[in-house]
């Protein structure tokens, strides 16, 4: 279960760090920065730390994992990502208030509890959706083949 952890968190931990310095160096919620980059770069390290967590279990073991095998560490690296950046965004909100959250277009005129509602539900849920394909497609390419086993 280590390796689940270790990637997880490091993609927590990314995470935090680019919502941190994104928010110092530009404090326009509304800005591009916040919106599309943080997009980009929350999945490329969502993606890299996937495979390399996937890797890291084949060094591990000292062989190529089946389809299965690396498709669990990969939904399970995820998962540890999707609790562990939602109790990070909960403790921002807590401390810091909603100031360093993205501006959505119409959030304005929703109840603040929806916003945040919708705000840690899509973060969870697109974090293990997204998971599940970069594992799957990850996998598919690492994963040890029948004919290679024969």
């Amino acid at each position: 279960m280590g390796i689940p952890i270790k990637y997880g968190l490091t993609i927590t931990a990314g995470v935090a760090v680019w919502i941190i310095v994104a928010h110092r160096l530009v404090p326009n919620p509304q800005s591009k920065i916040h919106s599309l980059g943080a997009i980009v770069f929350f999945n490329l390290l969502q993606f890299g730390a996937t495979y390399f967590g996937i890797r890291a279990r084949e060094r591990v073991t000292g062989q190529k994992p089946i389809f299965k095998e690396a498709l669990k560490v990969g939904v399970s690296i995820s998962f540890v990502y999707a609790i562990s950046s939602s109790l990070f965004f909960l403790a921002v909100v807590l401390f810091f208030g909603t100031s360093l959250m993205g501006g959505e277009p119409g959030a304005g005129t929703l109840p603040q509890w929806l916003v945040l509602v919708q705000a840690f539900t899509g973060l969870f849920l697109g974090s293990m959706l997204f998971g599940l394909v970069y594992s799957t497609l990850i996998s598919f390419v690492l994963a040890k083949r029948l004919s290679e086993s024969a």
